[in-house]
């Protein structure tokens, strides 16, 4: 054969070769691309499949440590206040004490001009002469009477007729003495004065006043209030009047002196809860000796509140709460939640105190994603579970 004969067939056969090469680096190129993007969505599925559980702080419930406050308006008040009044009609003559003034008892604080009652004393005593002589004069004639009861001259009737008219003349004479009695004590109204060691913390009359003494209840005149001791009055919600038993401790602040706080104790309760509130009547007292906190004003009560042992505290973000009722989100030892239904004791403002429901070992998501059910996956926080806060700071605030 010769070499113009075979050349055509031996280009033929480098062009089949160069289009197999081509056709196997095309078909590889394909390949590898598939794979590569296969493999790209395998790793985009993963990450987002992992980014899809969450991440959960959790807490240990606490089961220890002091008690919670109930902080609540109270008012103050005066341990002894005595509104006085006027006894008898007239004028007022002269007061010897203003308000803010200290008073011992007895000490007077003012007089009162009574002429109308001058003039019924004058009567009193005048009738009460009358009275003595007519029965001094029934006594004389009952005597005469009685000593010539032997004789024929009278009748027994007639010494009996005077006897009894000198019992009676005697009668006249003690009620006209009860009435002479009557207006002298009257007349002692006239000095009005402090029933007790105190503040005169109210004057309501002046010189020259007119004082009419009725039916209905008179002006009063002077406010006496024994201020070195103050009662408290608070409206305590009927939930918590188990937790606050006779001696009690609260801390007291008040508006004019926001940088101090005063001690007192809580020494009874009215026993019975007011109907149109839902609360019962505490009474506390505070010591005033230096008279700093005022009768009358607006205090802020702080309760210490005493812990249940057997109870256990979480944060309040913890708690869920859908058709099913209350729960808390837990999470166990494969990192699956498991809902539990809980019980609240009280609640202590950022702190809720549970009285079932719970076991100390627990580990509870501080804050559940909304949706979390029971069985999901969830990644713990890199932190170790911090315990809840119990009483530390919380306080039940009640308006």
């Amino acid at each position: 054969m010769s070499p113009e004969l075979t050349a055509p067939n031996v280009s033929r056969t480098k062009l089949r070769i160069a289009g197999i090469i081509a056709a196997v680096v095309v078909a590889a190129v394909v390949i590898v691309g598939l794979v590569t993007r296969a493999s790209g969505e395998a790793q985009l599925k993963d990450w987002t499949s992992e980014q899809a559980i969450p991440t959960v702080a959790l807490v240990t419930p606490a089961g220890d440590g002091k008690g919670g406050t109930l902080d609540l308006p109270g008012r103050l008040e005066a341990y002894s206040r005595a509104p006085l009044y006027a006894r008898v009609s007239g004028y007022l003559k002269s007061w010897t004490a203003d308000i803010g003034t200290p008073v011992k008892a007895g000490q007077l604080l003012a007089e009162i001009e009574t002429p109308d009652l001058d003039q019924q004393l004058l009567q009193a005593k005048a009738d009460l002469a009358s009275a003595q002589a007519n029965a001094a004069l029934a006594s004389t004639t009952a005597k005469r009477w009685q000593a010539m009861q032997g004789t024929d001259s009278v009748s027994k009737q007639e010494v009996d007729e005077k006897t009894g008219d000198f019992n009676t003349k005697q009668a006249l004479v003690k009620a006209a003495q009860a009435n002479v009695d009557r207006v002298q004590a009257q007349k002692g109204f006239t000095r009005i004065v402090a029933p007790f060691d105190g503040v005169v913390t109210a004057r309501d009359t002046d010189i020259g006043a007119l004082i009419n003494v009725g039916g209905a209840v008179g002006q009063e005149l002077f406010v006496v209030s024994d201020t070195k001791k103050l009662r408290v009055y608070v409206n305590v919600p009927q939930n918590y009047v188990p937790s606050i038993p006779a001696g009690t401790k609260a801390s007291i602040t008040v508006p004019e002196h926001p940088d101090k706080t005063y001690t007192a104790t809580v020494e009874s309760s009215s026993q019975s809860v007011n109907v149109a509130s839902g609360s019962t009547l505490m009474q506390l007292g505070v010591d005033n000796a230096k008279g700093e906190l005022l009768p009358g004003g607006f205090a802020n009560v702080s309760l210490d509140l005493p812990r249940n042992a057997t109870s256990l505290s979480i944060p309040a973000s913890a708690l869920m709460f859908n058709k099913s009722g209350l729960h808390v989100a837990t999470v166990g030892a494969d990192n699956k939640v498991v809902l539990k239904d809980v019980k609240i004791g009280r609640d202590l403002g950022k702190t809720i105190e549970l009285s079932s429901g719970l076991d100390a070992a627990d580990r509870v998501i501080e804050s559940p994603p909304d949706g979390i059910a029971n069985g999901d996956l969830v990644r713990v926080a890199q932190t170790a579970p911090k315990p809840a806060e119990a009483g530390k700071s919380d306080n039940a605030k009640k308006g």
